[in-house]
């Protein structure tokens, strides 16, 4: 397998080609460390790319300046504001209106902790990015789903149900919204988006958007930042470079609060700036600024490798399918009918890092590790998350893998 996967390309080519496997199993990072060698990671939301440029030569400049201090200034959401007015014609954030936070999960509970109380109810559009459930449960909320449709899509009734349910709960209740949507990869369209907000306001819902994946809409797609609809002016939204640019390790996210939200952000405990790194608010202010021209190739790469993976599904796994993610790099692959999973697994039921059915047998007998639906809350059962922002070599590889342990199974 290391020569097949072996071997640097030259600069010119997409970040997700330009690093051999010999130096991605050099990483200490999660996604490297967590299993043995002869597993191919393809689970946790890492990108096997080296680092943008501007972004490793802001933090050289920072390192030899010694500037490893306390973060200050409002750099980072002023570069966050140019950035969402060039490339996603909104004009509508104010910098006045933000606060640094560690990381937008850490941003999403303390949000949390402004406009709901203890016990209060949290609704989730399901299956959904697992921390959800945890994050909700640790602040003491309690989480309500309101599934997708059948195509991985917000379910606009099924939500409805879900906000009545919360609003007749308790007299504070919220919607943690994920846009673009992990794990099925939906870009919500803008008319989604304002009947999210029409059904929010109508229920009394506040709504805090998760948009960490918001550079990341591959081509025939577009991003709509939940606070640039019509009635969203109560609404939060978090954001931060590290999926896109790949910076999880350099802690800094950006919270923003609709002009109606405003009072409540002034209420942020002012501990929580001590979270972010000021290293990481130098990387994510300098992927703003000047990382769009290395996310250009990488959307290329991953749009490309979206195509690959269509392709070698076909070709060695039939029975698997999947709707091309209109973003993010993660593809929501149904395996249900290989017939290994158990629809009663729930999230409720797991921690994050459990493998049951489908992704279990591929980690066991393909050596691929990947993402455990069930965690996803409801519908996740029978599912697998698959990382695909990786070279075409290891992804041919994974995919072979799986074919062959799906056909020793049968």
């Amino acid at each position: 397998m290391t020569s097949l996967l072996a071997g640097s390309l030259d600069a010119g080519t997409s970040p997700l080609e330009q690093l051999p496997i010999e130096r991605l199993r050099a990483r200490t990072s999660m996604k490297w460390r967590a299993y043995p060698a002869d597993v191919l990671p393809l689970w946790v939301a890492e990108m096997d790319v080296p680092l943008a440029p501007p972004v490793a030569d802001a933090l050289h400049a920072a390192i030899d300046a010694g500037d490893t201090g306390y973060p200050a200034g409002a750099g980072y959401a002023l570069a966050v504001r140019d950035y969402a007015a060039l490339y996603w014609d909104w004009h509508g954030l104010d910098p006045g209106r933000t606060a640094i936070v560690p990381d937008v999960m850490m941003g999403i509970a303390e949000t949390l902790r402004l406009v709901t109380s203890p016990g209060d109810p949290v609704v989730v559009c399901a299956p959904v990015y697992p921390p959800f459930y945890a994050f909700t449960k640790s602040a003491g909320r309690t989480v309500i789903e309101a599934p997708l449709d059948a195509d991985g899509r917000l379910d606009l009734d099924a939500l409805g149900r879900a906000l009545a349910a919360a609003r007749a709960m308790s007299g504070r209740a919220a919607l943690l919204l994920s846009n673009p949507h992990n794990p099925t990869g939906v870009a919500h369209t803008r008319a989604e988006l304002e009947a999210v907000a029409a059904a929010a306001a109508q229920h009394q819902v506040r709504v805090i958007s998760d948009e960490i994946h918001a550079p990341l809409v591959l081509p025939g797609a577009q991003f709509t930042p939940y606070l640039s609809v019509n009635g969203a002016e109560s609404a939060f939204a978090l954001i931060s470079a590290s999926k896109a640019w790949n910076l999880a390790g350099l802690k800094a996210a950006l919270l923003i609060a609709g002009p109606d939200a405003a009072k409540d952000l002034r209420r942020l405990p002012e501990e929580v700036s001590h979270g972010p790194s000021h290293l990481g608010v130098i990387a994510h202010t300098a992927a703003f600024l000047h990382g769009h021209p290395w996310l250009t190739s990488l959307l290329a790469g991953l749009a490309a490798n979206r195509d690959l993976l269509g392709e070698l599904l076909a070709a060695h796994l039939p029975q698997i399918r999947c709707r091309p993610p209109e973003a993010t790099y993660l593809a929501w692959l149904d395996c249900r009918a290989l017939g290994l999973h158990d629809p009663h697994a729930t999230a409720d039921d797991h921690i994050v890092s459990d493998l049951a059915g489908p992704a279990r047998m591929f980690l066991d007998r393909a050596r691929v590790a990947l993402s455990s639906g069930h965690v996803f809350g409801h519908g996740g059962a029978g599912f697998v998350r698959l990382n695909f922002a990786t070279s075409p070599a290891i992804l041919r590889q994974a995919i072979q893998r799986m074919g062959d342990a799906a056909r020793a199974q049968n």
